[in-house]
């Protein structure tokens, strides 16, 4: 008989179990993504195409995404033994290249209405250390009247991406782009801003005020911080920064206008450690749950996303269930105007 009730016991956690594993494979089927971090164009500008970003989307369960170019190209010198595949593929350096948004823009105006409807367009082709800047995104605005939806992903201190651009070194109060925070402020345009809060050789946040003298100067500017500060180059080559989750949780409590994407080497270094998610993450997440973004960073290559996207399953498995819906979609698809840019008449 006590072998028999230890048989049962067993079936019911069993079956428990498996009922268990059967409600959550069927949220993880039904989840809603918004993918917050599209690069349409790769650092030779190339891209697999509009169509085939789509079919990734659709395989990926991805219902929208921001979508943007990238404002750098990869120069492909005389004596190179072959065309570059990647920044990082030989010593030659990269040049602002602005042709980048409207590779962008005809590439979604190709496709059908209902399939441009799931895009959200980003304008990121200026020099953000050119005083030109904003007086260009306008004109952009100009040109495809009620189609940009946000400004970005702008590059500041992104280590050696930077460190090879040619020209003056960006950061994230240079005047010039403190004239495209007043700007995108004045469109309701959310900012996609990437500013490494420190540097290949530095465990401290030496960029940090950069970062706080341009939102304290844009309270009614919306900032997206890429990867939330941080950027594989350095996690690699001297490991996570142990403060990180104090200090984006100090940000977050002092700007009600700073949103935190959580895309790339956050992801890889920081949010899940061997399967888990990181309990310190987990509890930041939960104190400010409208206030975080996915994105797969995917670089005009895209049959990858919807491996890239599950890698968040984990974290967002263990968080409630509207504060995974939030992180999933939620608070990506509301930073977002619901109409495009259109410039005002004088």
């Amino acid at each position: 008989m006590g072998n028999r009730v230890n048989v049962l016991g067993s079936g019911v956690l069993l079956l428990a179990a498996l009922s268990a594993g059967c409600a959550n494979a069927g949220e993880v089927a039904s989840r809603q993504w918004t993918d917050a971090h599209l690069h349409y164009v790769d650092f030779m500008q190339d891209s697999e195409g509009a169509q085939a970003m789509i079919a990734a989307m659709d395989e990926a369960g991805v219902e929208r995404a921001w979508v943007f170019g990238l404002p750098v190209m990869k120069k492909w010198q005389a004596e190179a033994p072959r065309r570059p595949r990647y920044y990082l593929g030989d010593e030659a350096p990269l040049y602002y290249y602005s042709a980048t948004d409207d590779i962008v823009a005809q590439a979604v105006l190709s496709l059908p209405k209902q399939q441009q409807t799931r895009l959200q367009p980003f304008i990121s082709g200026f020099n953000p250390t050119d005083m030109h800047a904003a007086e260009q995104i306008e004109r952009l605005i100009e040109r495809y009247p009620g189609f940009w939806q946000g400004v970005g992903e702008i590059l500041t201190r992104h280590d050696q991406l930077t460190a090879w651009t040619e020209g003056e070194t960006p950061r994230a109060n240079h005047p010039a782009l403190m004239r495209v925070y007043a700007m995108a402020g004045r469109y309701d345009l959310p900012v996609l801003l990437h500013s490494n809060l420190t540097s290949l050789r530095e465990e401290t946040p030496i960029y940090l005020g950069e970062l706080e003298e341009a939102l304290d100067a844009h309270p009614g500017t919306r900032f997206l911080l890429a990867h939330a500060g941080t950027s594989g180059g350095i996690e690699e080559r001297q490991g996570p920064l142990g403060t990180l989750p104090p200090i984006l949780r100090a940000l977050l409590s002092r700007y009600d206008n700073l949103f935190i994407d959580l895309s790339w080497s956050v992801k890889d270094h920081y949010l899940i450690d061997d399967g888990e998610p990181n309990e310190e993450w987990l509890t930041l997440i939960r104190e400010f749950p409208n206030r975080f973004t996915l994105g797969t960073d995917l670089v005009g290559h895209f049959d990858s996303m919807g491996r890239v996207m599950e890698e968040y399953d984990p974290l967002l498995d263990a968080l409630p269930k509207k504060v995974a819906q939030q992180l999933s979609h939620g608070t990506a698809d509301g930073l977002v105007p619901p109409k495009g840019a259109t410039k005002s008449a004088p």
